[in-house]
């Protein structure tokens, strides 16, 4: 890993341990679809690195809001969506050959798959592939995870919710092997 990219990584880290945390496990959740689809050697490193710095943009904001326990306020929550844009402006300045790829997962790792996301409103196939996978993988850490504001949930609920409620959210082909992919990984929660 480019030493630049190593020491966002772990200042994240210093910033919000559970951040960190979480960034540890979607790298894992993303490269097993990323390579279970077939991904190269190197469009595997890009997703990797992508799926690291997903939430680096969380650098920037206040700690009021990231470290709130309870639900955000409209405003709030909009200042918490300013973190993709936060992460690819600090990614873009990166002097790294890598960092337009990269700097496009941090950007639109929460687009969804029928518009519906943030901060462009891409949908389909016009998200980048890797946004694509850190998305699935983001979603379903999230969920799993214990957090302030809301327990973890278990694996069936999850799955339910992905594939039932949120379908429209992810890529459908990708849906389909994650959830292939979960069943048999280590970071499949109970």
């Amino acid at each position: 890993m480019n030493p630049i990219l190593k020491s966002l990584s772990i200042a994240l880290g210093e910033r919000d341990a559970g951040t960190r945390q979480h960034s540890d496990r979607v790298i894992e959740l993303a490269r097993a679809l990323g390579a279970h689809i077939e991904l190269s050697a190197g469009e595997l490193e890009i997703l990797c690195l992508g799926a690291c710095l997903h939430d680096i943009g969380k650098i920037g904001i206040p700690d009021r809001i990231l470290l709130k326990p309870g639900s955000f306020s409209p405003e709030e929550r909009e200042a918490m969506h300013e973190h993709s844009l936060i992460g690819e402006r600090i990614v873009k300045a990166i002097d790294d050959e890598r960092s337009d790829e990269l700097s496009a997962i941090v950007r639109h790792h929460h687009e969804n798959f029928d518009g519906s996301g943030y901060p462009d409103a891409l949908c389909g196939t016009a998200i980048p592939l890797p946004a694509r996978i850190v998305s699935l993988a983001d979603n379903y850490d999230a969920m799993a995870a214990s957090r302030p504001y809301h327990p973890g949930r278990p694996h069936s609920e999850i799955i339910d919710l992905m594939s039932g409620a949120d379908a429209e959210k992810f890529d459908p082909d990708l849906l389909h092997a994650f959830r292939h992919v979960i069943e048999h990984s280590p970071m499949r929660v109970a």
